[in-house]
């Protein structure tokens, strides 16, 4: 799906010479930040959004933004259980 936003020219000129970068990819990334923040998106739906190749470019994307994973306590008392059934300590 293509979405079309409306920018006066003036602004949309602005933007993409202050901006350095290709203006609709720039949208694309603040929306699917945003979409992600606020639960709409899961990761693998961002990923597959925005084309990056491994988990790896997209944690590096959201830190950038500053979008942290949602990882609690109970997340890490999860992954240490895990850990030690399969014999790590």
């Amino acid at each position: 799906m293509n979405i079309t936003l409306p920018i006066p020219d003036e602004l949309a000129r602005k933007l993409q010479t202050a901006g350095g970068s290709d203006l609709s990819r720039r949208a694309l990334e603040a929306f699917g930040a945003e979409e992600y923040r606020a639960g709409r998106l899961t990761l693998p739906e961002l990923r597959r959004m925005l084309g990056f190749d491994t988990r790896y470019a997209l944690d590096g994307f959201l830190k950038a933004r500053g979008v942290y994973l949602d990882y609690g306590v109970d997340d890490l008392e999860q992954e240490r259980r895990d850990l030690a059934q399969l014999g790590f300590r």
